[in-house]
């Protein structure tokens, strides 16, 4: 370290203990990357803190120095949003994982960023209440994590992402100065100032408390697992029960590879034959459940499914959820690395962008599973590659850039859930004019003038990006 480092090593192992900061490569290893592993990069230092007011001390002797940083939760990111670009101090919130208040009354909790999202839920459930944005990573994403990347999940249909359950937020400015943004009530007048942060990316600071939105939990279920020949007759199925005005909580959908994956690992009764599955679940008032589950069999039947089941009991429905909600970690079956995709399309495009899907596969000579939020449209095709070959990595990559492209072009958008981090970054202009950005680049500069918090995220810079003529933003007639 130079003399300039040792002091800011000393002030902030002054700051957080001796025992919340890292230095050695052998352990700032484990901090090199996120969910998105085809780029990787460790920070110089890592700092975890317990409290607000250490965040804001950190913050404020990063600014004397001039020195960027990017914030970090759980690490089960899809995009890169943690990954250090020129940002040499990482500063994980882990550690803030106090639920401090869970009031019924007024349906809300007050939680610090670093608390598991499941967590929250297992805490209101005693009393019947949850918390309704449910990611995959659900056992081990963290608040402030879901807020960065506005997170969703397979009830986004019905419940909305993580934007719609976010009252009020305590925010840590580059500078260390502490904000209160939002209240704890359910109507807000003014700028809404917590929309703009969450989803953000961390790149208008670090959020270290949420006032969150508690939902009473549905009177009962309906869920149903309908088997389809292929992913066609599946994705024009989803359209049908829209379309009939009924809304399920969620509408997910697997194809042959992920299913085949996901019933070697869980052997939960899937047709490994199958061309594609729906889980479709209704919740609400048990008074109409069971007439809306029957209608919604009909509708998927008239649309070619080969075999409608609905779960006998609570147990039967958390065996479809289990393998739903692991069919990324049983992915790891079928090749060494994969790469998660997040695009958007209207969801009557879904045959064509999984069409596109089957295209780039052949083309770029690589395997691409698809498990996704069918109901709403949002796509997580799954590129299976290995790291240790160059040319399988570079496809991928040219792999996931057609795929997003084309969601843009069906009047889509470049990511639903994952945010766009690294991974995204050069396709912004697909989407956004030069314009758009420069006004994205602008309110970011309230909250961050210097460009330290999180850099290289979100907003690309001139010369980074694909050329394109002018962004889509219609579907094509």
């Amino acid at each position: 370290m130079s003399t300039l480092d040792r002091r800011l090593f000393d002030e902030l192992r002054d700051i957080v203990g001796p025992n919340a900061i890292v230095s050695h490569a052998t352990e700032l290893k484990v901090y090199e990357c996120d969910g998105w592993t085809i780029e990787k990069g460790m920070p110089d230092l890592l700092v975890l803190p317990r409290t607000t007011a250490q965040v804001s001390a950190i913050l404020a002797a990063l600014d004397r120095r001039g020195i960027a940083f990017v914030p970090r939760g759980a690490g089960t990111g899809l995009s890169g949003g943690c990954l250090p670009m020129h940002a040499p101090v990482m500063i994980c919130t882990s550690r803030m994982n106090r639920i401090l208040e869970v009031e019924f009354d007024n349906r809300r909790a007050v939680v610090e960023s670093g608390v598991v999202n499941l967590h929250v839920t297992n805490a209101a459930k005693p009393r019947g209440y949850y918390y309704a944005p449910d990611p995959s990573s659900q056992p081990a994403c963290t608040i402030g994590g879901n807020i960065a990347e506005n997170s969703g999940g397979p009830h986004t249909l019905k419940y909305g992402v993580t934007a719609n359950h976010v009252l009020a937020i305590e925010l840590v400015l580059p500078g260390g100065e502490v904000v209160e943004l939002g209240d704890s009530t359910e109507e807000r007048c003014g700028y809404d100032l917590v929309g703009a942060v969450v989803g953000a990316e961390g790149t208008t600071g670090i959020v270290t408390r949420a006032t969150l939105r508690l939902m009473r939990e549905p009177e009962n279920h309906r869920t149903l697992l309908a088997t389809f020949a292929d992913v066609d007759s599946a994705t024009q199925a989803v359209s049908a029960i829209i379309a009939s005005g009924i809304v399920p909580a969620a509408i997910e959908m697997m194809d042959r590879l992920i299913i085949q994956a996901v019933e070697e690992a869980f052997h939960v009764g899937l047709s490994k034959d199958a061309g594609a599955v729906l889980i479709i679940e209704l919740d609400g008032l048990e008074a109409g459940l069971t007439s809306y589950a029957s209608r919604a069999a009909e509708i998927v039947s008239a649309a070619g499914a080969t075999s409608v089941k609905l779960a006998r009991d609570e147990a039967e429905r958390s065996l479809l959820w289990k393998a739903r909600k692991r069919a990324f970690g049983a992915v790891g079956r079928l090749a060494p690395n994969y790469a998660t995709q997040d695009g958007v399309v209207p969801r009557t495009h879904l045959p064509r962008i999984l069409r596109v899907i089957s295209e780039a596969s052949t083309r770029h000579k690589l395997r691409i599973g698809n498990v996704f939020h069918a109901g709403d449209g949002n796509i997580h095709p799954i590129i299976l590659y290995d790291e240790r070959d160059p040319d399988q990595v570079r496809r991928a990559i040219e792999a996931g850039r057609e795929i997003l492209k084309a969601c843009v072009e069906m009047g889509g958008s470049l990511t639903g859930e994952h945010g766009i981090g690294v991974e995204k970054l050069a396709e912004m202009p697909l989407l956004f004019s030069p314009d758009d950005l420069r006004v994205m680049a602008e309110l970011r500069h309230v909250f961050d003038p210097n460009e330290r918090a999180n850099p290289g995220k979100v907003i690309p810079t001139p010369g980074s990006c694909v050329e394109v003529a002018a962004p889509r933003r219609q579907a094509p007639v």
